[in-house]
């Protein structure tokens, strides 16, 4: 039976045919949607894990127990779990592991470019690269046996084209799957230096069978046909690759390392030019330039942002094809760039906080949107939980800062990563508010629960965090709650913790706009009392516009939050009829 699938979803349905047992993750855009899709399915067991080095490691303890395991995470995300990753590749495994990176090549939802096939070469572990749906499932299955053959974790590559795509999949049923018997092997499992000196020779010896491998495997085909172009591809750009030179002959290659090096020294000798195609680094052109094969790629195709069929006309046929827009004779669409919902607790926070002219450490969330006109309110933001960290820096390095410096987290990547950053906060006594933006959920990837939701991933009552509580346990004496959209209350919270001179921690609670399924009615404005002072657009709600003189407020885009009549001075804002009551 063939089914519709998104290369996220066919992911899911491969580890489940070939007998998944335990599924973690952390939610990441553009991976999400593939833990979310095994919750769905029986006899797995799936789990949002705290962040994504917890995830592996619970994917891990799994495997080793003997079932077959699967951990999920955008690139950036294995940054965070690169240290369980690395010493499990010498470890080894005992059920299949198989560890999934979703790259994000034009940074859609992320903060770099980064190519995480260099992770696999660095650890010695095979890395996959499905080119569509249908391989997505193959490879995933296959990744499986690859794993378990030879004693390693397998790093399954995507990127955000190929895990939002869809195409159609053939789909079987589950493998029926046992656990695998779990043997003590500290020797093996029990990675001490005495230990991991022998498990590297390991871990060399199967990166020699693994480049044995790569020759034979059904993964790595070339596909003969005019040899006067021979292009050496994986992932989607295979697709680019076929759609732009139909006639060209092509090395594809679903397992991009270990490389297989007589299969394209073989496959370069039998045509006249070799082309690399490749998104981002020069990760196949550079190690193929190493096996003193003359090639093309880097130097024609770019090696910043997503390739799209005209990037490989322009590079490789020379054309000039200009870069793809609208169609001639059509308008130009107008900019959109991205902002906070209406009804959004974080505008709120930023507003005041650009009110009182603070220097503001952001975080990952939909609340880096802060930093964005008109709140313009955030200084820094560098990765997941480093806004505490870097707020810390901030006021030890410049003591004008002290008084004046905020770091702004929201719940799950409170929970993620800087529950450490406020225990370095009390420990070296900084003199920092740490705002907790707790609006109930895991917002940007989708609405996904958290510990401190009280439900799991298949939405089954859990225990919940208490922030205050934490908060006090790691030894901060000031705590409290406001409410976001409560501007004076929040600026007055506000004002005292910076003249404390201590850490503290305010927790901003207001659930997430579009979790709410009664919103309030709608606000609206009184043209007579609107003086235009334009103080309800610094807020910059996309449910308001200024237009003929007066300020209007669309009723299909209002909540009815009540923030624009907060800050509203004339009562020119209210329910409709009563703005200037």
């Amino acid at each position: 039976m063939k089914v519709l699938l998104s290369g996220n979803e066919a992911i899911a349905r491969g580890a489940w045919e070939a007998g998944v047992g335990v599924a973690a993750a952390y939610p990441g855009t553009p991976s999400t949607e593939i833990l979310e899709t095994l919750a769905t399915l029986p006899e797995v067991r799936a789990q949002w894990s705290p962040n994504e080095k917890v995830a592996l490691e619970v994917a891990y303890g799994a495997a080793v127990a003997g079932s077959r395991a699967l951990a999920a995470m955008k690139h950036v995300g294995l940054n965070v779990a690169a240290d369980p990753l690395l010493s499990a590749a010498y470890t080894g495994v005992n059920g299949g592991l198989v560890v999934v990176t979703a790259d994000d090549p034009g940074m859609h939802s992320s903060q770099n470019e980064q190519d995480n096939r260099h992770y696999a070469r660095m650890a010695k572990i095979p890395c996959v690269e499905p080119s569509d749906s249908q391989e997505a499932k193959d490879f995933t299955a296959l990744a499986f046996d690859l794993s378990e053959e030879f004693d390693t974790p397998v790093l399954l590559r995507t990127t955000t084209r190929i895990s939002h795509s869809k195409s159609l999949v053939e789909v079987g049923e589950r493998t029926a799957r046992f656990l695998k018997e779990y043997a003590k092997e500290p020797s093996k499992y029990v990675i001490i230096p005495a230990h991991a000196r022998v498990r590297h020779s390991v871990v060399e010896a199967r990166l020699l069978d693994l480049a044995d491998y790569a020759e034979r495997t059904p993964l790595n085909r070339v596909e003969w046909r005019d040899k006067r172009i021979g292009v050496i591809a994986s992932g989607i750009s295979y697709q680019y690759v076929r759609e732009v030179l139909p006639e060209a002959s092509v090395l594809k290659l679903g397992l991009t390392f270990p490389l297989p090096a007589g299969l394209i020294a073989s496959f370069a000798a039998q045509v006249e030019t070799v082309w690399v195609v490749e998104e981002l680094e020069p990760f196949i052109e550079d190690q193929v330039k190493a096996m003193g094969i003359r090639c093309r790629g880097k130097d024609a195709l770019p090696r910043e942002g997503e390739f799209n069929p005209d990037t490989l006309r322009r590079a490789i046929l020379d054309t000039g094809a200009p870069p793809a827009g609208p169609a001639p004779g059509s308008p130009a669409l107008p900019v959109r760039p991205p902002v906070l919902c209406p009804g959004c607790p974080h505008r709120g926070v930023f507003y005041a906080l650009k009110q009182l002219n603070l220097t503001v450490t952001g975080d990952i969330g939909c609340y880096t949107l802060g930093v964005m006109p008109p709140l313009e309110a955030m200084d820094t933001c560098l990765c997941m939980g480093a806004s505490i960290s870097a707020a810390i820096g901030m006021v030890k390095a410049n003591s004008d800062l002290i008084g004046h410096t905020v770091a702004v987290i929201g719940d799950s990547t409170f929970l993620h990563s800087g529950m450490t950053g406020l225990l370095d906060a009390v420990y070296n006594k900084a003199p920092i508010p740490v705002l907790i933006l707790d609006n109930r959920t895991t917002a940007m990837t989708g609405h996904q629960d958290h510990p401190g939701t009280g439900r799991t991933l298949q939405g089954e009552p859990a225990a919940a965090l208490d922030y205050l509580a934490l908060a006090k346990a790691l030894g901060v004496k000031r705590v409290s709650v406001v409410d976001p959209l409560n501007l004076e209350q929040l600026k007055a919270r506000l004002r005292e913790d910076l003249a404390a001179g201590e850490p503290a921690v305010i927790v901003a609670r207001r659930p997430c706009a579009l979790l709410s399924r009664k919103p309030a009615a709608p606000l609206a404005v009184d043209p007579a009392a609107c003086r235009m002072c334009r103080s309800c657009l610094r807020i910059g709600c996309p449910a308001i516009s200024a237009a003929g003189g007066t300020v209007a407020i669309d009723p299909g885009l209002c909540n009815g939050c009540g923030l624009c009549a907060g800050v509203c001075k004339f009562n020119a804002i209210g329910k409709a009829g009563e703005a200037s009551a």
